[in-house]
């Protein structure tokens, strides 16, 4: 394999395949990129088994295809050698005993290769059917549940988000049994198959950095044990968790024995100043005490002392509740949400809180409550 090529050009490419490449991997190949030289241009492709990143540089990118071929080098070094050279052609040329050189007018390394049959053949087909999302509406959506999602691994599936599709509609939910996030997004296209996966949250938030924000559609390739989303040259696949995600429907209400409105960033000032005097140890507990049109939040260390905030509040209902949550769950909670005013909606005080938008459901936050007697 013999190429020359601009180094922007380049390591805007590794940019992407990077993020696939672990250097905790304890199988060497795993640490690897993979440079697929063909006729139509260079292909570079990286994994980690469960996680996997193709680019495609087309041949109009390309200063020069000399000698077609593929190359196995190590992704770090690769990485950090172009990231350095300066903004001229490279050339990359396969030499004698696997390795590989690469030059500029004024650099020189010499790198040793591995076997490219040993880099492992990853599927990465694509379905008849793909489901189409708008790329912005997407990253925006991992933005606004992936918080939920667990990090405790005693539970696989819940460190994942789920995706169901029903013909028009997207409804995608995370959840770490003390919070929940839930996302409804309809599509333009109806979907034949309804779909019911779990994608790790981990690779959504790799997915999501590396999708460009443009006009293009973002594909999502659905498969029974992965799902390969495409966009522009770039390609991922991410295996899913197996196992069944817990039915999440019969969490949210459909009536509430309270309701009120409230400014999104008076509400999220009185907590964030609220949550001074709290302690992680015990879950950054406040308490709201809603009283007509007014709240009251409330937090206090016994040892160092206690804060009082007072916010305005719509209760149309004009009823009175005394509740205790968890500062920082609340506050992941509705900084997400894009609007003035939101909803709280309560059934008691050890009921689950409801956040929604005044003006549509298309987004729903669930906290659990905390026992404070």
């Amino acid at each position: 394999m013999k190429i020359k090529i601009k180094q922007n050009v380049l390591v805007e490419n590794l940019n992407y395949v990077i993020r696939g490449v672990s250097s905790k991997n304890l199988i060497p190949i795993l640490n690897c990129i993979k440079f697929d030289l063909k006729e139509d241009g260079l292909y570079l492709l990286s994994t980690n088994n469960e996680f996997a990143i193709k680019s495609f540089i087309p041949d109009k990118d390309i200063e020069e295809i000399i000698e077609l071929g593929e190359l196995v080098i190590s992704g770090r070094y690769i990485y950090d050698i172009v990231k350095k050279l300066g903004n001229e052609v490279i050339t990359i040329e396969e030499v004698i005993d696997s390795q590989v050189l690469i030059t500029t007018t004024n650099s020189s390394f010499k790198l040793n290769c591995n076997q490219a049959s040993e880099f492992p053949n990853i599927d990465l087909e694509y379905a008849k059917n793909p489901v189409k999302l708008d790329k912005i509406t997407f990253k925006t959506m991992i933005n606004q549940i992936i918080f939920s999602t667990s990090t405790q691994e005693s539970r696989p599936i819940l460190t994942g988000i789920n995706f169901k599709i029903n013909e028009y509609l997207l409804e995608c939910t995370a959840t770490d049994s003390y919070r929940l996030s839930k996302k409804i997004i309809k599509l333009n296209e109806n979907v034949d198959n309804e779909v019911n996966i779990v994608v790790p949250s981990k690779n959504l938030v790799e997915t999501s950095r590396m999708i460009p924000e443009d006009n293009e559609k973002l594909e999502l390739h659905i498969f029974s044990n992965k799902v390969i989303f495409k966009c522009n040259n770039l390609v991922i696949m991410s295996r899913l968790i197996n196992g069944n995600y817990p039915a999440t429907d019969k969490l949210i209400p459909n009536e509430y024995s309270l309701t009120i409105k409230v400014n999104l960033d008076d509400f999220y000032d009185a907590i964030d100043r609220a949550s001074l005097l709290t302690n992680e140890e015990e879950k950054n507990i406040i308490n709201l005490f809603i009283d007509s049109n007014k709240a009251k939040i409330t937090s206090n260390i016994p040892e160092i002392g206690n804060v009082e905030e007072n916010i305005n509040i719509i209760n149309n209902e004009n009823k009175n509740l005394n509740i205790s949550f968890s500062s920082k769950y609340m506050m992941d909670a509705i900084k997400v949400f894009n609007s003035e005013e939101i909803e709280l909606c309560f059934n008691g005080e050890i009921k689950p809180i409801i956040i929604k938008n005044v003006n549509n459901n298309n987004l729903i936050q669930l906290i659990l409550p905390i026992r404070t007697f």
